[in-house]
């Protein structure tokens, strides 16, 4: 019975212990403490939220977040703990993403409001990170030009081995957000200009490819897949003679073909203009008898590349004499023994290094 009761009180104890610590870090233990900035910062997003008046919603929004920061970097500071191997304390990169998040988190289309409102806690931009070393260095260093506490601080300079430390410390940060800031730069060239990474960063020491092996660039293959059907259809209900007339101004009759083609579907690339098309064309022989002509449909790539000779992809077409009614075209206009053209091409673009062949 005795053990029972020990057991019991023994939990008691435990949330007794558990219910003081909760206390302890909610209720402020004067009114100039830390809690209270934090409390202000959530009266402060409480009453934005209800108010309609802009520039009041800006203000109030303003305040809650200089009172979330304030309290935020007190708090961390009363005991910090430092990073391992740094001499930045945990709490400076807590604050430093909160200023970092208010002075840059937000895109160009944000209002003033929905910067300072305490949900942008949520937004995280490229700048945001690319700043938030660099403004937890500087909050670390603030420190180290002030002595004392509460009023009686005073501004001092700091020790020579002082110095050093807080000039390594900003110098690697700064470094790391150049780091960042290359990273987010390569990721949106390499959106913007998808047919970069085709071969640029093979060989590069600061661009690590996830992939394995090079793959063929998307945009183009595209350009090559709605090509086809589009040089298909010019050459569907012409008679044997009207292709070869064709295929004596393909070279412009192909690039207006593929300037239509790359317009339309590579509209939401910045690199749609350093894509263009050309054609090839090879006749065919068979026992020094003309037997049809190969048509080489290229997509050119005229924007930067680590090798010299860039490259190209290449679907190729057999044009080739056959006799019948031909095409979409009536039955009517048509004999039997006329001569149209079947049109067969590749069903996948081949990926080539080098400078295109002569024209």
């Amino acid at each position: 019975m005795n053990l029972l009761f020990k057991d019991v009180f023994g939990v008691f104890k435990i949330f007794e212990d558990v219910y003081a610590r909760i206390r302890k870090l909610l209720v402020p233990p004067k009114a100039y403490s830390w809690q209270t900035l934090i409390y202000l910062s959530l009266f402060s997003w409480i009453m934005s939220s209800f108010t309609t008046q802009g520039f009041v919603k800006d203000i109030i929004s303003f305040l809650g977040w200089m009172f979330l920061i304030a309290g935020t970097a007190w708090y961390t500071t009363d005991s910090p703990i430092l990073i391992p191997n740094t001499s930045m304390p945990v709490g400076s990169l807590i604050t430093g993403f909160l200023v970092s998040v208010f002075a840059f988190g937000h895109g160009d289309e944000v209002t003033a409001a929905e910067t300072w409102d305490i949900w942008s806690l949520v937004v995280v931009t490229p700048r945001t990170v690319v700043f938030w070393p660099t403004i937890s260095a500087l909050i670390t260093a603030i420190p180290e030009f002030f002595e004392g506490s509460g009023t009686d601080t005073k501004t001092l300079l700091p020790k020579t081995e002082d110095r050093q430390r807080v000039i390594v410390l900003i110098a690697s940060c700064m470094v790391l957000s150049c780091w960042l800031q290359l990273y987010f730069l390569v990721d949106s060239w390499v959106a913007e200009y998808p047919s970069l990474q085709i071969d640029n960063f093979e060989r590069s020491s600061l661009v690590v490819r996830t992939e394995s092996s090079v793959k063929t660039p998307k945009n183009g293959v595209v350009i090559l897949d709605k090509l086809e059907p589009l040089v298909k259809g010019r050459l569907a209900a012409k008679s044997w003679s009207e292709v070869e007339i064709w295929l004596k101004n393909a070279n412009q009759e192909v690039r207006e073909l593929g300037k239509q083609v790359i317009d339309k579907h590579l509209d939401n690339f910045d690199e749609k203009a350093l894509w263009h098309v050309e054609p090839r064309i090879v006749n065919i022989k068979t026992r020094n008898k003309l037997d049809g002509y190969r048509l080489d449909l290229l997509s050119i790539w005229t924007g930067p590349s680590s090798n010299t000779r860039r490259f190209y992809l290449r679907k190729s077409c057999r044009i080739s004499p056959i006799a019948g009614f031909g095409g979409d075209t009536p039955n009517t206009q048509r004999r039997p023994n006329d001569t149209f053209a079947e049109v067969e091409c590749d069903k996948k673009s081949s990926l080539i290094a080098g400078s295109p062949p002569a024209n």
